[in-house]
């Protein structure tokens, strides 16, 4: 207990069990450090929590299996309640669909080795238009909005093949987006068509540009994509804002996804770094604030920027700050899952779906949120049949993992994660428009001892007088601390916990007296006077 005190860290505000009467009640270690809520320092509008529907959506859309599918988009989108006070899904509120560059069409010799990564394309060949395309897709975000999805984006890992320049999906080499010359007009057209005929909020024109996106040695290519130089990506994103404009159009162009953090703020030489200085610096002339339908909003990827914790904290206190200087646009967390080695903790191979994976993402969310000062925050692959921990829904087949895609898989599973519901600690009871506030943990802030101890972050409604506090333990032991600042209504929160045996299972909560179990993460909800 001396040294927890001595680091000061602890937070935490938590509950758990499905009820008042059944919550968790084992020996908790009482904290020196309280934790303070002020409700008037204020920081981001939250925008969103969101997922994409790579690889698999196209072919687990279009199975005959409607019970799986809907189970799946339940799973994700559901903001429904089941009778014990659980939610039936973590409740996203932005849903990415895939735009497809057409290598599905092109078989085995689009050179990309999986055909799970390829995707088909709403353009033929021709010139026409085949909406009946990428049907699994179109299932998946028609079963988005009918659970009451806010926002929907499209996005492009590459142009269509017909307009690239090797007629790949996939880059021939170097840093230059693979775009025929003459073809940044039609391509802006093609993306302008798909993005009204679906009526999306949002477009992302260009993934990961950082990224070469070539084929490997023995010629083939892990999936669909394209680098481009920041100088591609102005052509491009000027071409979509005169486009959309002209169409009075609704849908705005969001841009950047970088495929790491640092491009942000450094890495200049490349002509794919400086990000922030480049479109939104006072002396560029490429200021995204002055494109008509374009979000002055830039984007980045999580990965590669958590090991170790110092780095965690310090890549995103470096990002905030350049974009501070250069006017404070507001940033997005656009894609993450477990990639790689991460500090020889956490790996990405084989699959993963327990209680340490759903804290680290937790952790990653929390210091996007509260470091970088994210308003949207957003997964990778919604629905994974690899043997990988980047998913947050998984399929499986009777042998184990899905190689079949045909369309009955009547004897399949569905299996969630821990990572899905640790997500949906954040994603289902922080709603758009809500703000995040203030929490002091002791007398001085430390988010890289907090990290690997306990993490808490707190939003609020105005307008209902809802308070919403997220609640990490990364700990093996049980914790409780007193709460400062705010008074709850009934002196009761809500409280919604993911453990090793707990999927955010309701409770009744003291506010006076807020308890958390080992390794959990924990939504309290309650109305402050």
């Amino acid at each position: 207990m001396k040294r927890l005190a001595k680091t000061a860290l602890f937070l935490l505000i938590a509950l758990t069990g499905t009820s008042h009467r059944t919550g968790f009640t084992g020996q908790t270690k009482p904290l020196a450090s309280a934790v303070t809520i002020n409700l008037s320092e204020e920081f981001q509008t939250i925008h969103s929590f969101g997922a994409s529907d790579c690889w698999s959506a196209k072919f687990i859309g279009k199975w005959r299996d409607k019970a799986k599918k809907n189970q799946i988009a339940d799973l994700l989108f559901s903001q429904d309640t089941l009778a014990s006070g659980q939610p039936k899904g973590i409740g996203l509120s932005l849903w990415r669909v895939n735009i497809g560059a057409g290598s599905f069409e092109q078989k085995d010799s689009s050179a990309i080795r999986d055909e799970w990564r390829r995707e088909e394309s709403f353009l033929t060949p021709d010139g026409r238009y085949d909406w009946s395309k990428q049907a699994g897709n179109q299932w998946f975000l028609q079963a988005a909005r009918q659970r009451g999805v806010r926002y929907t984006l499209g996005f492009t890992n590459s142009p269509p093949v017909q307009m690239t320049r090797n007629g790949k999906a996939f880059s021939p080499g170097g840093k230059a987006f693979n775009l025929k010359p003459a073809a940044l007009e039609p391509f802006a057209d093609f993306l302008v068509t798909v993005a009204e005929h679906f009526k999306f909020d949002y477009l992302s024109p260009i993934n990961e540009p950082q990224w070469d996106w070539t084929a490997g040695k023995n010629g083939k290519a892990n999936q669909e994509g394209s680098p481009a130089e920041n100088a591609d990506i102005l052509a491009v994103t000027k071409a979509l804002s005169t486009k959309l404009a002209t169409a009075k159009s609704k849908t705005k162009v969001v841009t950047g996804e970088a495929g790491q953090l640092d491009y942000l703020y450094e890495k200049a030489e490349s002509g794919r770094g400086n990000q922030l200085d480049y479109f939104f610096g006072p002396n560029q002339t490429a200021s995204l604030t002055k494109l008509p339908n374009a979000e002055p909003i830039w984007a980045y990827h999580s990965y590669f920027s958590t090991c170790r914790d110092s780095t965690l904290v310090a890549m995103r206190q470096k990002a905030a700050q350049r974009a501070k200087t250069v006017g404070s646009p507001p940033l997005w967390q656009s894609e993450f899952g477990v990639l790689g080695d991460i500090c020889g903790q956490y790996n990405g191979s084989p699959r993963h779906t327990d209680i340490d994976y759903g804290l680290y993402v937790a952790k990653v969310i929390h210091n996007d949120l509260t470091i970088a000062n994210v308003t949207s925050w957003q997964w990778w692959l919604a629905i994974n049949p690899y043997n990988y921990s980047d998913g947050l829904v998984y399929i499986n087949g009777p042998d184990g993992l899905y190689k079949n895609h045909d369309n009955a898989r009547l004897d399949g599973q569905v299996i969630d994660s821990k990572q899905l519901w640790a997500f949906g600690n954040y994603a289902r009871f922080i709603r758009p428009g809500m703000k995040r506030v203030a929490v002091r943990i002791g007398e001085v802030a430390n988010p890289v001892a907090e990290a690997s101890q306990g993490m808490v972050s707190a939003y609020k409604d105005a307008a209902r007088k809802q308070l919403v506090l997220v609640c990490v333990n990364m700990t093996s032991d049980a914790l409780t601390v007193p709460l400062s600042g705010v008074k709850i209504r009934n002196g009761r929160f809500a409280g919604y916990t993911t453990s090793a045996t707990k999927t955010l299972t309701k409770s009744t909560v003291r506010a006076d007296q807020v308890r958390l179990e080992p390794k959990s993460v924990v939504t309290l909800v309650g109305t402050y006077q």
